[in-house]
C-alpha cells in the first residue's frame, strides 16, 4: 500500500513541485494551502507523513505541529523559508522529525521522507520486544514508553534515541551513531539536530518526575541517565 503523505504549504508553486517528486516515488500525497486546511485533512485523511512549512500566514507550521502533538505521533519534516537555527530548533523541540530548508532539492526532500518512513515502518512491524530498566518500559511493537507506569508520548526520533540508550545502557553514543541509529545511514544532519532531540526527551520526562533520562558524557556523547527520581 502507497504511502499518504500530506503536504501543506501556502505556496502553490511549492505544493506541486513536492507533489510531483513523491507522487513519481510512488507516493499518494494531500495537499493543504494554510495551516488550517493542513490540520483539517491531517484529522480527514491521518497521512503516515506530513511534510509542513513553517512560514504558512495565520495558523503557521509551528502552531500546526504544536495541535498535532497533543494526540499523535505522526511524522512531521518541517520546511523553512529561512535558513535560520531557530526555526529549525523549535521545530525539532515541538515534535518534528526532520526539517528541509528552502530553496531545497526535490530529490533530497524525497529521500528525507523516505528514510523517515522506513524508520518508522521498521518500529511498527518488529517483532514484540520490551525493554525495561527501573521504572522505564519501552515497547518497540506497541512504539509506546512509560516511566514509573506514567505513558509518555513521544516522536519517532525521540523514540528512536531512547530505545537506542536503552538498548545499550552502559554503552556512551558518540552523536554520529545516535544520527545514524535515529535517521539511518546517508543522511547528514548537524550535532545540534540531535542535541534537540535529546533535550526534548529530558524535558518530558522532568515533566512526569524523572530527573535523569539522558545523560551527557562530556567530550564523547550521550548515555542512558540513572532514572531516579526528582527528589
Amino acid at each position: 500500500m502507497s504511502n499518504k503523505i500530506l503536504v501543506a504549504d501556502d505556496d502553490p508553486h511549492i505544493r506541486d513541485v513536492i507533489t510531483f517528486a513523491l507522487e513519481r516515488a510512488g507516493m499518494v500525497v494531500v495537499t493543504a494551502r494554510d495551516g488550517a486546511d493542513a490540520l483539517a485533512a491531517w484529522r480527514r485523511v491521518t497521512p503516515d507523513l506530513i511534510v509542513l512549512d513553517i512560514g504558512m500566514p495565520e495558523v503557521d507550521g509551528l502552531d500546526v505541529c504544536r495541535q498535532i502533538r497533543k494526540s499523535s505521533d505522526v511524522p512531521i519534516l518541517f520546511l523553512s523559508a529561512r535558513d535560520e537555527e531557530v526555526d529549525r530548533i523549535i521545530g525539532l523541540e515541538l515534535g518534528g522529525d526532520d526539517y528541509v530548508s528552502k530553496p531545497f532539492s526535490p530529490r533530497e526532500l524525497v529521500a528525507r521522507v523516505k528514510t523517515i518512513l522506513k524508520r518508522t515502518a521498521g518500529i511498527r512491524t518488529l517483532q514484540k520486544q520490551s525493554l525495561a530498566r527501573g521504572a522505564l518500559r519501552l515497547d518497540r511493537a506497541a512504539h509506546s514508553v512509560s516511566w514509573a507506569e506514567t505513558p509518555v508520548a513521544l516522536t519517532a526520533m525521540e523514540f528512536s534515541v531512547l530505545a537506542s540508550l536503552l538498548g545499550r545502557p552502559e554503552v556512551v553514543f558518540t552523536r554520529e551513531q545516535l544520527m545514524v541509529s535515529a535517521y539511518g545511514s546517508g543522511i547528514h544532519v548537524s550535532d545540534r539536530t540531535i542535541d534537540s532531540h535529546v533535550r526534548n526527551l529530558r524535558a518530558k520526562f522532568l515533566a512526569i518526575g524523572c530527573a535523569s533520562v539522558v545523560a551527557t558524557v562530556h567530550g564523547v556523547g550521550f548515555k542512558l541517565g540513572t532514572l531516579e527520581p526528582i527528589s
